[in-house]
This record gives C-alpha cells, structure tokens and sequence, in this order.
C-alpha cells in the first residue's frame, strides 16, 4: 500500500506539472542543438555501484526499457564494446520518475531494488554562471517543481525563493535536467563525489546549428 500511495504522488505531481513545464519544453526546442561540455549519461535506478560489475552481471534482455513508463531507458548499441546492449539514461532527454519498475523486473543482480530516498544515480549539479535565476535573467523554478523527493533534494536559496540549491537527498534522477529551460542545460547529473555547484564556466558552449 505504501509503494502504491508513493507511485500515485508521483504520478499526480508530474501530472500537475505536465502544463506548467509546457513553456520550459517549446524554449528548448526552439533554441539551437548545442554541445554541453561534461554532460554524461547515468545508470539506471539500484544499478550495482560499480561500472564493470554492472556490465558484468546485465545480460542486454532490454527488460527495463520495456518496462519503463515514460521511455526513459536506453541501450548502448553494438559499437560500445563491453556496454553493448546495457542499458543507461540520458537526462537531457528524458529523466527517471523513480518508479523502480526496471529494478522489479531485472532477472540479475544488475538492479535491486532500492527505497527512492536510498537511489543513488548521481547528484545534481548547478553552474550559476548560466542558470537563469542565479544570474538575474528571470524566475524560473522548474527544477524545484519537478523533483519527486522535494525539499530533501532540491530547495531555494534562503532569502532569495527563485534561486536552486541542491541537497544531500538527490539521488540524481535527472528530471531537473530534462525540464531545465536554458538550452546549455546549467543543471547536470555527476557522481556523488563532485560538489553541488560547478566550479568553473559550465554555461559558456559551442552551439551547433543545424
């Protein structure tokens, strides 16, 4: 009962959020194609921590993928080597909503299953060279709203309620990422070992016009 009332909040939040984060998703597909320096995939929710052992004990069934509600999961194709047919997530394109359906379904170790508080994916990252609010170019908020763990998570800078901070229970889903509406993405997925707020000019790109 407790999993099915923590899937229908989720389902419901990102219902509400659906027509709110419609403006956030037209800027994005109106703005260029640009190279974002250090964006990186992430692995799949209750993935085993390490990279080679993941590999190792995944065997390509493509289970997760079929499995995931909103598409999320994508395979490394043959050209990969040893990651072939391993699956992995692009938050740039579509972030986890922590259903933890993938981890039910896995025949192997590869993915157990995990409370979403003790999911860790990654941790968010924010270059303030390029985020809006922190730069003073508008209010957004789309990545507060989103998050499914709330204020544990992602929170507003104290005395100023528009500026994002990340927290110590973000377990690094990536919905912040997909919902972000500056096209260089300022908002990022990296390993839990790096800090919160990038150190150098993450926002300055190479943009790429097709």
């Amino acid at each position: 009962m407790h999993r099915r009332q923590w899937l229908s909040r989720v389902i419901k939040s990102l219902g509400l959020l659906a027509f709110s984060s419609l403006p956030f998703a037209l800027t994005r597909m109106m703005m260029p194609r640009q190279v974002i320096a250090g964006q990186t995939y992430i692995p799949l929710p209750g993935a085993l921590p390490e990279p080679q052992s993941f590999i190792a004990a995944c065997i390509g069934c493509g289970l997760c993928g079929e499995i995931c509600p909103p598409r999320c999961v994508k395979f490394y194709k043959h050209t990969e080597g040893a990651k072939a047919n391993t699956p992995y997530i692009d938050p740039a394109e579509r972030g986890c909503i922590l259903c933890g359906k993938c981890m039910q379904v896995c025949p192997t170790n590869a993915l157990s299953e995990t409370p979403p508080h003790e999911i860790r994916m990654g941790i968010a990252q924010i270059d303030r060279v390029a985020c809006y609010p922190w730069v003073d170019r508008g209010i957004c908020g789309a990545c507060v709203s989103i998050c499914p763990l709330g204020e544990t998570a992602i929170g507003f800078e104290f005395g100023n309620i528009y500026r994002p901070t990340i927290q110590q229970g973000c377990v690094g889903c990536g919905l912040c990422v997909e919902v972000c509406p500056e096209p260089s993405l300022p908002i990022r997925i990296v390993d839990r070992t790096e800090p919160t707020v990038a150190r150098h000019g993450m926002g300055v790109r190479r943009k790429i016009y097709q």
